[in-house]
């Protein structure tokens, strides 16, 4: 059993003796710091904090507990119930609200559970807010209201709705297109809140062939809920079998989107944001961001037509303050997430999946010939395991100045750009590991590269 308190959020198994992971008690006392944070920042008293969940089998106890606790510290909770991470946001920024609160642990397996902490703006907290947030949570700061001040309950049911027609309305996504291509689309849902809302989307859309996996958002994830190569066999053979155009995999809360071939290989989630920036980029000039773990495809596709690529420290919150510094027109993380601001500041499957479908419609083309033309990279990951004594520091500082005479950022941890590849170097910080993260334009070539920084090392 495990309970892991970070700036980014509450994440836990669900289960056993209190402390041992994330128990009803957790849920409660990081809840009400966290409502304590938005009155002591925000200066009020009473206000309103949306909450959604993906569909985990503990997500209806969590959530209960969850709007109880915001009704307790004075706070009116909308309750979006079943929703995306990136409905959750809009929904925030839709309703003017002071927070939102969303239950999910992302990929994490069935029996994890995870508080994840918004702003007013529906954007995840900074590393100085979460903290915090925490330090209220470990004095036991709160202030709950009195009995005539508690708050209400408000059930709000039509966000993916809204989410949808958000997407409908954006400039770039074309319906007609879409429509007029008649693709037949596979999807695979992992059984959580993509498998209501990426059929609607779709729907919407126009796509009249949708080819359903794990469509049954009741939080029994039929595989590893992580949408990576290894765990999407079955829509692998689904899109041969139905002889599909295009297939989409999302993880529990949609902010993912992993792409399958016609043939049933996969496109590569570092390729989705690849693929989309490129239909933007033809489309909207500007500039992009991702963040430094993230293949060198976007900046080689982002130069190409003059403009400027950044990398951002690893982490959502990171890549959205550089996209903002920069004003990116798109961004996100070589994960699948994709950052569109004309919508919101927040990965959004849905949005990838709207813009990336009118691309292939509009250039009449598919994701094979689509990867073809993109620079080819593979990244390889790799760790190195030291002894609880050895200053970590000291060491990723020595290799900074070892390699000084190539282009090195050290805005988190250290990378390095060779000719040939990339290598990016970052410490654990619950452990002694440094993690690498390598790239080049075939594995045999990440890994060398690994291979050398991990010797010398």
């Amino acid at each position: 059993m495990t309970l892991i308190k970070s700036i980014s959020g509450i994440r836990g198994t669900i289960g056993g003796q209190q402390g041992d992971g994330l128990s009803p008690i957790d849920v409660t006392l990081f809840t009400s710091a966290y409502v304590q944070w938005i009155k002591n920042t925000q200066n009020i008293q009473k206000g309103q904090i949306v909450v959604g969940r993906d569909a985990r089998i503990s997500g209806e106890m969590v959530q209960k507990l969850v709007i109880g606790t915001i009704m307790s510290m004075g706070f009116d909770a909308l309750d979006i119930d079943l929703a995306t991470t990136p409905t959750t946001e809009i929904a925030v920024e839709n309703e003017k609200a002071n927070g939102g609160l969303i239950l999910t642990a992302s990929h994490n397996p069935k029996q994890w559970n995870a508080l994840k902490l918004l702003n007013e703006k529906g954007e995840f907290l900074s590393a100085e807010d979460g903290e915090m947030v925490l330090k209220i949570a470990e004095e036991q700061a709160m202030v709950f209201a009195d009995v005539d001040e508690l708050g209400k309950h408000f059930i709000l049911d039509d966000y993916t709705e809204i989410h949808i027609q958000k997407i409908l309305d954006l400039k770039l996504v074309d319906k007609a297109a879409i429509e007029a291509a008649n693709f037949t689309v596979a999807i695979d849902a992992v059984n959580s809140v993509g498998g209501i809302a990426i059929p609607m989307l779709l729907d919407a859309l126009g796509v009249k062939n949708i080819k359903k996996l794990y469509c049954d958002a009741n939080g029994n994830f039929p595989h590893n809920p992580e949408p990576l190569p290894e765990n999407l066999t079955e829509i692998s053979e689904l899109m041969q079998r139905e002889k599909a155009d295009v297939g989409f995999v999302v993880d529990p809360d949609v902010d993912r989107l992993a792409v399958v071939n016609s043939d049933g290989s996969m496109f590569g989630e570092e390729y989705t944001l690849v693929a989309v920036a490129d239909y933007i980029l033809q489309n909207k000039k500007g500039n992009t961001v991702s963040n430094l773990s993230s293949s060198r495809a976007l900046r080689d596709v982002t130069q190409s037509f003059g403009k400027q690529y950044f990398a951002s420290a690893v982490g959502e919150v990171n890549v959205v303050a550089k996209m903002k510094a920069e004003k990116a027109v798109i961004g996100g993380e070589g994960n699948g997430g994709i950052i569109y601001p004309e919508l919101h500041y927040g990965r959004d499957a849905l949005v990838g999946i709207a813009l990336l479908l009118t691309y292939l419609a509009k250039a009449k083309t598919n994701t094979l010939e689509l990867k073809s033309k993109y620079p080819k990279y593979i990244i390889s990951k790799n760790k190195v395991e030291l002894t609880p004594e050895i200053d970590v520091d000291a060491i990723l500082e020595k290799v900074a100045q070892k390699y000084a005479d190539y282009p090195v950022s050290t805005i988190d941890g250290v990378k390095i750009d060779f000719e040939e590849g990339w290598v990016h170097l970052r410490k654990s910080n619950t452990e002694p590991i440094i993690r690498i993260y390598s790239e080049s334009e075939s594995l045999e070539a990440a890994n060398s590269l690994a291979k050398k920084i991990m010797d010398e090392i």
